[in-house]
């Protein structure tokens, strides 16, 4: 577990003056969707992992040697939000990164988000892909979303307690959460631009 786990009301005033802010968790688990209204907040630049590091056109991955020197080139940059676990990267990412939001809700959650975004976008690309990467569901890919806990979590556990011991942690477990963390930051009003 995260030695630094922060309550919603402890993380307020971390995300409005964060620079650098990490959202990690399962596939489906709202990753984006947070990180995008988040970025709107607080005027962070959005990087999507998925997009703008991992895949090129046509589902073709990015080559691991490239797509580490633009995690890289990213996380140099002064402010960010950043979406995407890739556990591989975290240590790159998290000595950068001043809060964590770990979306982890059950994994009944980020199937049905997961089954809902391919129903919304098949056929099409979603924004948080690179282009011509039209939206897909594959038994492989339900089954690591169903497995995740088990498998991921470890790891990312691992990693933080090794590279990102003194960066604080939001664990968000359910949509519910992910609203009132949104509603509790609009409460209080523009946030501190640094």
């Amino acid at each position: 577990m995260p030695s630094k786990p922060t309550q919603i009301e402890d993380a307020l005033p971390i995300l409005r003056q964060a620079s650098r802010i990490l959202v990690i968790g399962c596939s489906g688990s709202g990753k984006s969707t947070l990180a995008q209204a988040l970025s709107g907040m607080l005027g962070l630049p959005y990087v999507s992992m998925d997009r703008d590091v991992f895949w090129m056109s046509g589902w073709t991955q990015r080559p691991r040697a490239e797509a580490l020197a633009i995690v890289e080139q990213a996380v140099d940059e002064p402010r960010w939000i950043m979406d995407g676990t890739s556990p591989g990267t975290l240590p790159l990412r998290l000595p950068r990164t001043d809060l964590v939001i770990w979306m982890r809700p059950h994994r009944l959650v980020s199937l049905s988000g997961v089954i809902s975004r391919w129903l919304r976008f098949r056929g099409r690309t979603r924004p948080e892909m690179a282009e011509n990467c039209p939206e897909r569901l594959t038994l492989e890919f339900l089954s690591y979303i169903w497995n995740f806990e088990k498998t991921e979590s470890p790891e990312i556990e691992q990693k933080l307690a090794d590279y990102g011991h003194d960066v604080p942690v939001l664990i968000l477990k359910s949509r519910a959460q992910t609203r009132s963390l949104l509603e509790k930051l609009t409460q209080q009003g523009p946030a501190v631009q640094a």
